[in-house]
């Protein structure tokens, strides 16, 4: 009886053991902490669909797995830049970790008057953040914001020089800007004017304001007969990229754009900073704030490399061959 006993009681403790093991995971399951992300895009979910994907693929690669230990809360203005305040709103009020500012200027400017204390990341579009007021510095951002200043607009003037040595018969470029985006002033005003005058081009400015305007837009500047399509950062015209390449290649003229999306719908060139080493820098500054890094000690980063993306299938359709050592620079050659 003794003999039986001892053995129940050991079997007992085995269980006892088994079980509150089993409790105490289950616990800590519960309690584990699913952080909350805002994301608030200036554009539409078909739109913003790519980057936010990728972003969400370099965060599952840090360990972040989507209903497990992370959650999201879009957003979309949807062009409509006047809904931003209301929708950055919607976010603080959830109380979400961290909101990912994916848009201009005008996107991370509503989320900051929304919130002092949500710690915001930005992915890189915009005006200067310092200029901006979003930041003190660089090195030393100081308040709620971080993340990434991809230099869209500081690099207009090397568009345009390239542009130049792949097509040098352009002389009269038309520039499609839409008149809501913050950026596209100073690169209007300042920095492709400044690159215009030692290539010899003339530029004409041609404003979009909403998706209906493209058609009569269109048809006023194919009465000018320019050369060269220039394309400018925003989201109403990144929403209609498809639009802008087919007018170019219709007119036969040769466009550029700040990112390789433009010429993957048909433009011809693209220089800008690579995609992929933006959404991997996000989702480093996503981790490092979620791990308790303060976004005023986080360094605003900006690109060390950047990408020359060149149509051959568009230039043949106009009916350009692009000189061998401007090829010979691109990263990546679509044919």
């Amino acid at each position: 009886m003794t003999v039986v006993s001892s053995r129940w009681s050991v079997v007992s403790l085995l269980l006892s053991a088994m079980l509150f093991a089993l409790w105490s995971s289950a616990q800590a399951q519960q309690s584990k902490k699913v952080s909350q992300i805002g994301y608030l895009s200036n554009t539409t979910p078909a739109g913003e669909s790519a980057r936010a994907e990728a972003i969400r693929l370099a965060l599952r690669e840090l360990g972040y797995v989507e209903g497990q230990n992370i959650a999201f809360e879009y957003r979309y203005a949807e062009q409509k830049l006047d809904r931003l305040p209301d929708l950055a709103a919607e976010l603080v009020r959830l109380d979400v970790d961290l909101i990912i500012a994916a848009g201009g200027t005008l996107t991370i400017r509503a989320v900051m008057d929304a919130t002092k204390t949500i710690p915001i990341v930005r992915t890189g579009g915009g005006d200067d953040p310092v200029k901006a007021r979003q930041v003190e510095s660089l090195a030393r951002p100081g308040g709620n914001v971080t993340g990434l200043a991809t230099l869209v607009t500081d690099l207009g003037g090397k568009r345009l020089e390239l542009l130049k040595e792949a097509v040098p018969r352009v002389t009269r470029i038309a520039i499609l800007t839409d008149p809501a985006t913050p950026s596209n002033a100073l690169e209007l005003k300042e920095v492709l004017p400044a690159a215009a005058v030692p290539l010899r081009v003339n530029l004409k400015t041609w404003e979009v304001r909403d998706a209906n305007a493209f058609e009569a837009v269109f048809a006023a500047i194919g009465k000018t007969r320019p050369d060269g399509l220039y394309i400018l950062t925003s989201a109403l015209l990144g929403a209609n990229r498809k639009r802008t390449a087919g007018f170019a290649l219709k007119n036969q003229m040769a466009s550029v754009y700040t990112n390789r999306e433009g010429v993957e719908a048909g433009g011809l060139m693209s220089y800008g900073a690579n995609p992929a080493d933006i959404y991997r820098r996000i989702a480093w500054y996503v981790d490092k704030v979620l791990k308790g890094a303060k976004p005023a000690d986080l360094p605003v980063e900006q690109p060390t490399k950047f990408e020359l993306v060149i149509n051959l299938k568009t230039a043949k359709q106009i009916g350009l061959t692009i000189p061998p050592n401007v090829l010979a620079r691109a990263d990546r050659v679509i044919k």
